[in-house]
């Protein structure tokens, strides 16, 4: 995020798994002062992120919200400087694409899951992709990896 976040590039911001913004961002919500209702599930997912007393300050008052306020109530992960955002983001790209791809698929669809309502979680293909996880030759590769102090060599399977 660089610069003004607001409304529906917030929304938008809002349903990504990261946010990083650069110092001089500003994030906010207007809604309150042009008389529009956000839609349900961008509150959900406002309130998922920062809870209900902030999610209610966001919107009630309809104020921007710089960066370092943002990071501090959750809106956003990680703020950095201005200048060095482009490779912060590429740094985080590069540390996460460096993980075992079964992985990282399994956290996500592992919080995505958890996330919803206890009725509706699919526990089945949370354990399905667990059982995937430990069964894969890429489960196998970064035990063998670790035992020979070496960068393991994910194959996605």
């Amino acid at each position: 995020i660089r610069g003004f976040c607001l409304g529906g590039g917030l929304a938008i911001a809002m349903g990504t798994d990261l946010r990083i913004a650069a110092r001089d961002s500003q994030v906010g919500i207007p809604a309150a002062r042009l008389s529009i209702a956000y839609a349900p599930e961008s509150v959900r997912r406002l309130i998922d992120l920062v809870g209900p007393a902030h999610a209610r300050m966001i919107l009630y008052t309809a104020k921007r919200i710089d960066a370092a306020e943002a990071e501090r109530i959750g809106l956003i992960n990680k703020m950095v400087a201005d200048e060095e955002l482009n490779e912060a983001v590429l740094e985080i790209a590069r540390t996460i694409a460096d993980n075992a791809p079964l992985s990282v698929t399994a956290s996500k669809l592992t919080i995505s899951e958890m996330l919803r309502d206890e009725s509706k979680r699919d526990m089945d293909a949370i354990r399905r992709m667990m059982d995937v996880c430990f069964n894969s030759a890429d489960y196998k590769e970064g035990r063998t990896a670790f035992m020979e102090k070496r960068a393991p060599r994910w194959q996605g399977r």
